[in-house]
């Protein structure tokens, strides 16, 4: 990636948080990198180079600023958009794909050799795969020693080095002092056995109460919780069940993680991030938004509204099918019922009892179920392996359901964050009872499609109404044209207004 020099000089002279994460700075006289923000005496213009990546900071000789730790900056809002390799690459590496299954399952999921993978990465990032997965390496190395009692040798191998040596060296590489100095300056308060707390950068502004109050209204008795200010989930992971508690502050997301294996540490964090649409750049969307005389009052009164998306691709197209044509409230029912003819897999704060226990929960009520413990959503394979009673929805919706989780066990369709959009769109609505809606759901909230619009929706259409704008599918459609690239978050926009 070709990164302009003025514009990157001017956004470190400005300290401009907006562009954390999009690139780092490189300071050849003290031989570290920033982020753009970093409040250190700006470098004169020839004593900087920038980087698109810390990947590739790290790769000339750079190591990371102590006062900014650019490791912990937000992602680049570039791969969160982007639907061709790179940003799908970027997707799976952050998920943790490279530690477990190596570069060659990287580039095996996205249908390219390594050496041609490499070769696009290095051109787009200035690192190859390996390198950048180094780079999230050091930053989970860091987080584990400074909030976690566990052995320096354990967290080695619990962040994906291949020895302790590999591990000694890229530390020192990365932050210029052994892993015993880190642990030496962390905070004086660590968490209990298997929890970690980390704090989640984002750019502001970022409207939290729209997000918590999505999540909460369409919040799984026995998955999700939420009391109004924090919001509690299960994962599954790679490793395990795990649980989450993710609060907002004033900079940053709170994340309380209790993991069933430390080596989750990374999926996890990816996925808490993609969930809250954290790498967005709300500035860039508000800003397009806000160009239509009919958003502008809403962009302008509740600035930062982000997409809520997802940490598990099947579970959410799984809530897309049971939400055709029926309300949040009805849909939550149905699912709370299926829930509780499925047990998810066990560990550190997961489900110890059925689903069925949160049935005196009405749907009404979304935090009825707080303080109980939490557990992933089943996955395909149980999923379908689930008796007819467990759907109560018409026949046809639930063999809908059975073919997804068919395809999705048998691998026939492909619902991570590294998945072809459009592949994932055109294999969805080749099943039964999957229409464009549906496809357009999942394609927005599992895998991230920035620029859905779904006008046949009806609360869309009543947004859309509510705010003077044309409220048949096709006019609409016609109109949000100029919404682009962001109609996903136009969409979000239209709703709230319903």
């Amino acid at each position: 990636m070709e990164l302009d020099f003025e514009r990157c000089y001017r956004a470190v002279d400005s300290r401009d948080q907006r562009f954390d994460g999009w690139f780092y700075t490189a300071v050849k006289t003290t031989g570290i990198y920033c982020r753009p923000s970093c409040p250190a005496l700006t470098p004169k213009r020839a004593n900087v180079a920038f980087y698109p990546s810390a990947a590739a900071a790290q790769r000339h000789g750079f190591r990371a600023c102590r006062r900014c730790r650019p490791d912990a900056a937000p992602g680049s809002p570039e791969w969160d958009v982007r639907a061709d390799v790179v940003g799908r690459a970027m997707r799976l590496i952050s998920d943790g794909v490279v530690d477990r299954e190596g570069v060659p399952g990287l580039a095996g999921r996205l249908g390219y050799t390594e050496r041609h993978l490499h070769r696009m990465l290095s051109a787009e990032l200035g690192a190859g795969p390996l390198a950048l997965a180094r780079a999230q390496r050091a930053q989970t190395t860091r987080i584990l020693i400074e909030t976690t009692e566990l052995g320096l040798a354990d967290i080695a191998f619990a962040a994906g080095f291949g020895s302790v040596r590999q591990f000694n060296d890229t530390i020192l590489e990365v932050y210029a002092q052994p892993p015993s100095a880190l642990r030496s300056r962390r905070p004086a308060t660590v968490a209990g056995a298997g929890t970690i707390t980390v704090r989640l950068a984002y750019r502001a502004p970022l409207h939290a109460e729209a997000l918590l109050g999505f999540l909460a209204t369409r919040a799984l008795p026995g998955v999700e919780e939420c009391d109004g200010r924090t919001y509690r989930r299960g994962l599954g992971l790679p490793h395990g069940v795990a649980t989450v508690a993710l609060t907002p502050a004033e900079r940053w997301i709170s994340a309380t993680l209790t993991l069933a294996d430390v080596r989750d540490l990374a999926p996890a964090v990816a996925r808490c991030r993609r969930l809250l649409d954290l790498d967005a750049d709300p500035v860039a969307v508000d800003t397009t938004l806000a160009a239509d005389p009919a958003l502008r009052p809403a962009v302008e009164a509740e600035p930062g509204v982000r997409v809520p998306r997802a940490v598990d691709g099947f579970e959410m197209a799984v809530r897309a099918i049971v939400g055709q044509q029926v309300s949040v409230r009805s849909a939550r029912t149905t699912l709370a019922h299926l829930l509780s003819h499925a047990t998810a897999p066990t560990g550190p704060g997961a489900v110890t009892r059925s689903a069925a226990d949160t049935d005196s929960a009405t749907p009404a009520d979304p935090h009825a179920d707080h303080g109980r413990r939490l557990g992933a959503f089943p996955d395909a394979a149980l999923v379908a392996r689930l008796p007819d009673d467990a759907f109560r929805m018409p026949g046809a919706r639930r063999e809908s359901i059975r073919a997804l989780a068919r395809a999705v066990a048998d691998g026939e369709l492909d619902l991570d964050p590294g998945a072809d959009r459009d592949t994932a769109a055109a294999r969805l609505a080749a099943l039964p009872g999957v229409g464009a809606w549906t496809a357009g759901y999942v394609t927005m909230r599992a895998i991230g499609d920035p620029d859905v619009l779904l006008p046949t929706d009806l609360a869309a259409r009543r947004g859309a109404r509510a705010l003077g704008l044309p409220d048949s599918p096709t006019t609409l459609a016609a109109h949000a044209q100029r919404w682009r690239p962001w109609r996903s978050y136009a969409l979000i926009r239209l709703w709230r207004s319903a």
